[in-house]
């Protein structure tokens, strides 16, 4: 098990095939070793989106391995699965944190779930109607 630490102090222990999802994750552990004891901290993601990522990594432990950056063929935007689309049925400022948290912890599959979440979210909008979305989380980024 290892154990994680959010930014607001919350501790979480997950397998080690789960924290491993993460680059970040995996080539810290590399470094100092699979120290049970010594929790490691996520000063970038929260305690509700560490939950949220640890829920879609355990979801998603027993997928093939994502093919080479330059085996990848274009990817469209509207094929994600049922269970994806439902996981990312959350508020903006949710899903724009989790997008943070993925890029943060180095997890290129929920990376590119939550940027096709957006997409799909945008797409068929006038740059009026864009605008007229709230902007969300504490940055108002990305749709403001």
């Amino acid at each position: 098990m290892v154990k994680l630490t959010s930014t607001d102090g919350q501790e979480v222990s997950v397998p080690m095939e789960i924290a491993c999802q993460s680059v970040l994750i995996k080539n810290m552990l590399e470094d100092v070793g699979d120290s049970e004891d010594q929790p490691i901290p996520l000063p970038n993601v929260s305690g509700p989106i560490l939950a949220k990522v640890v829920e879609y990594a355990t979801h998603h432990k027993d997928d093939a391995p994502q093919p080479a950056e330059d085996e990848v063929k274009l990817r469209a935007s509207d094929d994600i699965d049922e269970w994806d689309r439902e996981f990312t049925n959350v508020d903006q400022g949710t899903l724009f944190e989790l997008i943070l948290a993925a890029n943060y912890l180095d997890m290129k599959t929920l990376l590119d779930l939550g940027c096709k979440t957006v997409a799909n979210l945008i797409k068929g909008k006038s740059v009026e109607e864009i605008r007229k979305v709230p902007p969300s989380g504490q940055n108002g980024f990305l749709l403001a």
